[in-house]
């Protein structure tokens, strides 16, 4: 919930702060943000399987925004877009969470949907342990 209040206040303050970032910095603030998402969205995904540890949270957000930025600036160094292994690794592992918390939220949904429902005849749930 604290990760959530976190989120929304983070976008109000960037939606009605003006900044702006250089150019030379794009791609670094951009891989960084990916980083950011991919933690966010796996701590929910955590969060929703009651696996969720704010130590491994805080160190893979630090971690992962780290080895995204360095390298970027490995490849701006070597003139080659390794930027992009972080794209690729971060966006799928953020489609991979998103698939997690998507069929979390189903079968909650299924689950509540599917209450025992009582015989017509007796007016007995079915799981009542009752013998008719």
């Amino acid at each position: 919930m604290i990760a959530l209040i976190g989120l929304i206040l983070g976008l109000l303050i960037g939606l009605f702060l003006d900044v702006d970032i250089p150019q030379a910095y794009s791609t670094y603030v951009a891989v960084g943000i990916l980083a950011a998402l991919d933690s966010i969205v796996g701590a929910v995904s955590a969060s929703m399987k009651d696996r969720f540890d704010v130590k491994l949270f805080l160190t893979g957000l630090l971690g992962n925004g780290f080895i995204a930025v360095a390298l970027a600036a490995l490849g701006d160094q070597l003139g080659i877009p390794i930027y992009l292994a972080a794209v690729f690794a971060f966006g799928n592992r953020i489609f991979m969470n998103f698939s997690t918390i998507r069929r979390s939220l189903l079968e909650r949904l299924s689950l509540r949907g599917s209450a025992p429902q009582a015989d017509a005849e007796t007016g007995r749930s079915p799981d009542s342990g009752t013998s008719g």
